[in-house]
């Protein structure tokens, strides 16, 4: 996300690509026309042992000594951000080529520590700096700003109210701005993955309140020939975060004018609709006035800013994740672990030997997945 947000600042004698998932075609793709010899990795992983991180890596490992013909490339292609100076070693990585951070650091929460070391080597030092002098900004205004005039807190509020009291299940976070395009799927990380929760700090299970919402959203103005007429007329009320900027890094014509009418208009149409006496008035025959009532009264927050830069982002980032924080606050919910994520891996490591196994293992799973398993194995086979 953030190397999309900021590609505008970034060296583009650097070709960047990004690793994540674990379908071998995320990396296949990624290496297909690099040359090993002139082929940096930087491998981040908190602990060096998650598992789709790690099968990532190794893949990388064997595609360089493949490549260049020595186990000693590694030591010069590789580098590690973590916290597992042993783990790394034993990888085949130099741990003075080790970054360290906390290791109490989420990683949805480690954009500005070394895990940004991908980042910072795509845009420069100096450039990357200013992300921090963004994030720090924000903090402090949180840390010192009253509650009435504190951007985090009312982000916060805003969420809670709507999902907890006005029964929203969802939020869609709109950036008016191609270079934010992946930034609604970093918040779904950030927000979902923070306060998903159904438990308390006390360990009390909720069952008289809605906790997160779902996040979504695409760009503008691609969104607007997508769903925006759910938002609109349909029977969901779905609170909208606009995110535009007064200037376009890339000025052509009349585009910027044109893109920034198009938000504008979207936040006033939310909130005002169309009533069916404003459709008759426009002369809309009486059959199509049900169909062109806009009911209004829809809710939408626009932050506007001058320009999207490497600062803008920092403080964009970090407002997201105090208003997290805030919510969770209220909530009463942990935004800082997630169990949630455990189960499913426990599981896929007692069902990934038996896909492996050359005879077919007993199954003792349910019948649903034991029937699943055989089928796999039947198709692969």
């Amino acid at each position: 996300m953030a190397y999309e947000a900021l590609r505008f600042f970034t060296d583009r004698n650097l070709t960047c690509r990004f690793v994540s998932n674990v379908d071998g075609t995320d990396f296949a793709e990624a290496v297909r026309d690099l040359d090993a010899a002139e082929t940096l990795f930087v491998v981040s992983s908190k602990t060096f042992t998650t598992q789709e991180t790690m099968a990532n890596a190794r893949t990388a490992r064997e595609w360089l000594v493949t490549r260049l013909g020595s186990d000693a490339a590694v030591a010069r292609h590789f580098v590690a951000v973590s916290t597992n100076a042993a783990e790394v070693a034993a990888f085949g990585i130099d741990t003075a080529t080790m970054f360290g951070f906390w290791d109490w650091v989420g990683g949805r929460y480690s954009m500005d520590s070394a895990i940004g070391l991908s980042t910072m080597l795509a845009i420069g030092p100096e450039r990357f700096g200013e992300l921090l002098d963004g994030f720090h900004a924000m903090d402090e205004h949180f840390r010192s700003a009253p509650f009435d005039r504190n951007l985090p807190v009312l982000h916060g509020l805003l969420a809670v109210w709507n999902t907890t009291f006005l029964g929203a299940d969802s939020i869609a976070v709109l950036p008016y701005d191609q270079y934010l395009k992946r930034f609604p799927a970093y918040l779904q990380q950030l927000t979902m993955e923070s306060n998903g929760k159904r438990t308390t700090l006390d360990g009390r299970t909720i069952d008289d309140y809605q906790t997160c919402p779902v996040f979504w959203g695409e760009p503008g103005t691609n969104g607007q020939h997508s769903f925006y007429q759910l938002i609109h007329q349909g029977t969901r009320m779905v609170p909208c975060d606009f995110l535009a900027f007064a200037k376009s890094s890339n000025p052509l014509g009349r585009h910027h004018d044109l893109l920034m009418s198009n938000v504008l208009a979207q936040a006033e149409a939310l909130a005002f609709g169309k009533t069916p006496e404003e459709a008759r008035a426009e002369k809309v025959p009486e059959e199509l006035v049900p169909h062109k009532t806009f009911p209004g009264n829809r809710p939408s927050t626009t932050i506007l800013s001058e320009r999207l830069t490497p600062r803008v982002l920092g403080s964009l980032v970090a407002l997201y994740e105090h208003s997290v924080f805030t919510q969770g606050t209220i909530w009463n919910v942990n935004p800082f672990d997630q169990w949630g994520v455990e189960l499913g891996k426990v599981l896929a490591n007692r069902i990934m030997p038996e896909l492996e196994s050359a005879d077919e293992p007993p199954l003792a799973h349910d019948a649903s997945t034991n029937a699943l398993i055989r089928k796999y194995r039947q198709l692969r086979r």
